[in-house]
């Protein structure tokens, strides 16, 4: 199974200069100590390490479809000693297999927008969150790449791929039973959609 569409793993260094202090910025969005949190295409760690270190001593889950990847994150939070990051080898398509149990959080960074069928996948995230749990959604904002720079170079995925706040509500909304719970704006380029899952 491929990657979604224009998101592979950044370099941290840039990665550093959108979001110099990551915990900071899941802090923003709702996440605190206790909240068992999954992240989709985690990556090397990026967020999930921050994430785990807020979780405690919840776990949190680092997913991705990159083997080296997460080898990486292993080798990273045993350096820096946490120890409730759980790295899991999968497909998000396949969210409620992959997970042992349901999870107050789901967070998908920078990977919304190449999603290949949205609906989909957020029908997948409301089975595999606790009822109130919440999605969050950070993307990168509709405006031209050409202008969304990292060190002089555009970044991000290409113009027609990207949503607007109000887009990425309505899928998410129209989708599964999810209501918006807040959009935040996360400077210099992207927002972030907070849904919590409906109590049906």
């Amino acid at each position: 199974m491929e990657r979604f569409r224009n998101t592979g793993q950044p370099d941290w260094d840039w990665w550093g200069r959108l979001w110099p202090t990551p915990g900071a910025t899941l802090r923003s969005l709702g996440l605190s100590s206790g909240d068992t949190l999954a992240e989709v295409g985690s990556g090397n760690g990026y967020f999930a390490l921050p994430a785990a270190r807020i979780t405690a001593p919840a776990e949190t889950y680092a997913l991705d479809l990159d083997e080296s990847l997460l080898d990486e994150l292993e080798r990273l939070a045993d350096r820096q000693g946490i120890d409730n990051v759980v790295a899991v080898h999968c497909d998000a398509r396949n969210l409620t297999s992959a997970l042992d149990a349901h999870i107050d959080v789901l967070l998908i960074a920078n990977t919304f927008h190449g999603v290949d069928d949205p609906g989909e996948f957020v029908r997948e995230a409301a089975d595999a969150l606790d009822p109130g749990g919440r999605l969050v959604v950070v993307n990168w904002h509709d405006r031209p790449r050409a202008e969304t720079t990292v060190g002089g170079e555009p970044r991000g995925p290409p113009t027609a791929l990207r949503l607007s706040p109000a887009e990425a509500a309505d899928i998410v909304t129209d989708a599964a039973p999810f209501a918006l719970a807040g959009n935040h704006e996360l400077p210099p380029y992207h927002y972030g959609g907070v849904f919590e899952r409906e109590r049906v």
